[in-house]
């Protein structure tokens, strides 16, 4: 999403957005402008983003065949935290893509929800997947079980977010992810607290 942001913002507003760190308002600058905008602004440009120009986001590699093999063996819930009036345009956006899953709209932290849906569902084995670190720290508060996989998958964005150390192991690439989730379901184990 942060490309697809930056390019943007750049053409709509005359913002320029310097990928580097997930501290999105510190990164973004009026152009000819040294001051960081305010967070109130940032999410301003957000609410713009979407649903509006979320057409523009394109799939990261290898992210629909990961998709589609764990499938086969799971249930997959998508939990954005988009704001509710965007959850239909998600689920048309991953559509177009060939990604037909649940999705669910969340705002903050992303541990409650994640227990509801362990809860729900049931499984003996759940994997949470997630850009965001502090998302890693409220999984592993709500739902310690879960087994929790940081991955950032914008190579321009990646080096500047260090690992979430409430995360069971980052990877940054879907091949390699989806390898390490089948691993955690042939183990049929959750994770421990």
């Amino acid at each position: 999403m942060v490309r697809h942001f930056a390019t943007w913002l750049g053409e709509a507003h005359e913002v320029d957005f310097t990928i580097g760190s997930w501290e999105l308002a510190k990164s973004m600058k009026r152009r000819g402008s040294d001051q960081p905008l305010s967070r109130e602004e940032m999410f301003g440009y957000l609410g713009g983003f979407f649903p509006g120009e979320m057409h523009r986001q394109t799939l990261v590699p290898h992210a629909a065949e990961a998709l589609a093999a764990l499938a086969t063996r799971a249930d997959i819930v998508i939990l954005t935290n988009l704001e509710d009036h965007c959850r239909t345009h998600r689920i048309d956006q991953l559509a177009g893509h060939g990604i037909a899953h649940r999705v669910e709209c969340n705002q903050g932290g992303k541990g409650t929800p994640v227990a509801r849906l362990v809860a729900e569902y049931g499984a003996p084995v759940t994997v949470f997947v997630d850009d965001l670190p502090h998302h890693h720290e409220s999984v592993a508060q709500a739902a310690p079980g879960v087994w929790r996989l940081h991955m950032v998958s914008e190579p321009q964005l990646s080096p500047g977010v260090p690992p979430s150390p409430h995360a069971h192991r980052r990877i940054d690439d879907w091949q390699e992810a989806q390898a390490w989730i089948t691993a955690r379901f042939d183990e049929g184990v959750p994770a421990k607290a």
